[in-house]
């Protein structure tokens, strides 16, 4: 786990440096805001907002598109929602809260991130009705918790490939996608409540964890129709077998 050497930062005192955390989060919504799923289908002669369920995201991409194109929005989705937590890291980590024990890039990244996932399911520029916030979710998670130590990034990859198999053998996506952003929350809670147990009813503490939760809210919240077509047996598939199938009778 990574260890903050606070002997060696310098205090940020909030009155004063407030405005760079606006900043920041500022521009992470209108990261969040840039839809890849609207570009590549229109680079490809079609509305994803008018074919399938609807939903400019990497699962309605994949079942329209192809498999291909949905990995490459997920991966486009992923990094919108990872380059402002890394650089919410960089820029603040060798920053501590004055009068506390708390590392500010904590806060930081996941301020951030909160941020590119509102601006990915209520974009201003698409007049509040975006994606459903997965890909961008379960991106940051893992560059997030990445920037703890460089090795988590492997376990981060492992815990995607076990919900790829999820998805591929159940075909729930939906399902599969929000367990995938509930598995990365609780990993960073524990890393949280670990390095903070002493200081766990700090403000900043606590607003982090609200943050953690933000997340899963957003994304949950966004999936309400999913989830009510999952409990009346009406949800959409997702068959990772066909989409493979499709590719390979192309090559033939």
């Amino acid at each position: 786990m990574y260890h903050f050497d606070f002997a060696n930062m310098k205090p940020f005192y909030i009155q004063n440096g407030w405005y760079w955390l606006l900043l920041g989060a500022v521009i992470s919504y209108f990261c969040g805001c840039f839809n890849f799923a609207i570009l590549i289908a229109k680079l490809k002669h079609h509305d994803i907002r008018k074919e399938g369920s609807g939903n400019p995201g990497s699962m309605n991409i994949s079942r329209q598109l192809g498999l291909k194109y949905g990995i490459l929005n997920f991966v486009c989705d992923g990094l919108k929602g990872g380059i402002p937590v890394v650089a919410g890291f960089l820029i603040f980590k060798n920053y501590y809260f004055a009068g506390t024990s708390v590392a500010v890039s904590d806060f930081a990244r996941y301020l951030f991130a909160v941020c590119a996932v509102i601006g990915h399911v209520f974009p201003v520029t698409m007049k509040f009705k975006g994606g459903k916030g997965i890909a961008t979710t379960i991106g940051l998670f893992w560059c997030s918790i990445s920037c703890e130590v460089w090795w988590f990034a492997f376990i981060g990859l492992a815990i995607f490939f076990l919900l790829f198999f999820y998805m591929y053998f159940t075909e729930w996506g939906s399902m599969g996608s929000l367990f995938g952003v509930s598995i990365y929350t609780i990993w960073q809670g524990i890393i949280f409540a670990i390095r903070y147990g002493e200081v766990i009813t700090n403000a900043y503490v606590i607003i982090m964890f609200m943050f953690l939760f933000a997340l899963n809210l957003i994304t949950w919240i966004a999936h309400n129709k999913n989830l009510k077509r999952l409990m009346a047996g009406e949800e959409h598939h997702t068959s990772i077998k066909k989409m493979l199938a499709k590719k390979k009778k192309k090559k033939a």
